[in-house]
């Protein structure tokens, strides 16, 4: 028996071992490899500028070339791009939305102290220059010094700010301020000009009362663990498939609106409609909840196990909320928008900055797991009551008593 016992201890510490080694760089390693990987920007300018980004940042940028600055805050807005580089007469302008990625916000930032492109209209022959000098380090960029905490960076404020920049979002590795740094190829343009400040206009802001965008990524945590725990109390203590699913709407319900408020009325660092938040809300809860009673429906405990590996775990690892999907390591940034934590942060930012735009995809992914889920809870067989036993008949008369014994 004592045997027995050891052996069972030492066989858990192994696996629980072994299951932290898997943990640690499901985490840690997206988080310290951050960088433009294809990042969707528009740009305003001579042809000259699009070349520029592309040798000085290969394979940082999608770039998608528009007319004017007009149309490249129209497609900010609209959140086919995170930032877009225009060219006016007075010279290079580097838009961002701070509302979609702090992250991205401040790294573009950065890429706008190393612009160098004559004004439109200019006598000087309109040229692009987008990295860092011959022999200047990554650091040269605007953005927080070295050596200096987070909190030294300030977020682009709305309208017109001249060397602006953003702070890091919450969840963010300090190596993310260099993520453009690290795919530029120095020397593959000419410095600008000493004292050439280049202006950052944040286009979409984030809420002046959760300037840094910090607040928006933690507070999907809270939620996504109460969601999580209501899935799986739902599946062990609610024993009728029918009751099941209307208390997993209902709680879907009563946590979008509840956390409407509160991050709106209370916290004050949401804005947008709070029925159109608590919609979200309520359906990521019901998106999180549904998924794990209903994956215990189908396969038990096992289930349970199941959901919160996949939907906390490994979706909490890469949701891309503090930064951008685009940041992450491929294919993981795309792999986290298909769970729903990253899809939920999306469809969130949509709605609650960008009036709905960008929505389609991250909200056709919560509702299929919504929905699949109360699928699977109104036809899983597991935890399902059955009927009991009938009692025996009791005998009728004296005569029934006496055959029975």
């Amino acid at each position: 028996m004592r045997r027995s016992a050891l052996r069972l201890g030492v066989l858990i510490a192994i696996v629980v071992v072994a299951a932290q080694a898997l943990l640690i760089p499901l985490f840690a390693a997206p988080a310290a490899k951050l960088a433009a990987r294809d990042l969707p920007i528009a740009v305003a300018g001579p042809p000259q500028l699009v070349a520029g980004l592309n040798v000085a940042h290969p394979g940082a940028f999608d770039i998608t070339t528009v007319a004017d600055p007009a149309a490249a805050d129209a497609a900010i807005r609209d959140r086919d791009v995170y930032g877009a580089v225009v060219v006016t007469a007075a010279g290079p302008e580097v838009h961002v939305a701070s509302a979609a990625s702090p992250t991205v916000a401040m790294l573009l930032t950065q890429a706008a102290a190393a612009l160098n492109v004559a004004p439109t209209g200019g006598g000087a022959p309109a040229g692009a220059a987008t990295g860092p000098a011959a022999g200047t380090t990554p650091d040269a960029a605007t953005g927080p010094a070295a050596g200096t905490t987070p909190d030294a960076a300030t977020g682009p404020a709305a309208g017109t700010t001249p060397g602006a920049a953003t702070g890091p979002a919450a969840g963010a590795t300090p190596g993310a301020a260099a993520g453009l740094a690290a795919n530029a190829t120095p020397g593959a343009a000419t410095a600008p000009a000493a004292g050439a400040v280049v202006p950052v206009r944040d286009v979409v802001p984030v809420d002046s009362d959760d300037a840094r965008g910090a607040g928006f990524g933690a507070a999907f945590l809270p939620l996504a663990i109460t969601s999580l725990l209501a899935g799986v109390l739902v599946f062990l203590l609610v024993r009728r498939r029918g009751a099941r699913a209307i208390a997993l709407v209902t709680f879907g319900v009563l946590a979008g609106l509840a956390g409407a408020a509160v991050q709106q009325a209370w916290l004050g660092i949401l804005p947008g409609d709070y029925l159109a938040v608590a919609s979200v809300l309520g359906l990521f809860a019901l998106a999180m909840a549904g998924t794990t009673a209903g994956l215990g429906a189908l396969l038990g405990r096992g289930g349970l196990a199941l959901g919160a590996v996949v939907l906390f775990l490994v979706g909490n690892a890469l949701p891309g909320i503090a930064a951008a999907p685009e940041l992450l390591p491929q294919p993981w940034g795309a792999v986290g928008q298909w769970l729903p934590i990253g899809a939920g942060g999306t469809l969130l930012r949509s709605v609650a900055y960008f009036d709905g735009n960008g929505a389609l995809f991250a909200g056709t992914v919560l509702s299929a797991y919504a929905i699949g889920g109360l699928v699977l809870v109104v036809l899983g067989r597991h935890g399902v009551s059955r009927t009991r036993p009938e009692l025996a008949k009791a005998p009728e008369s004296p005569s029934e008593l006496v055959t029975a014994s």
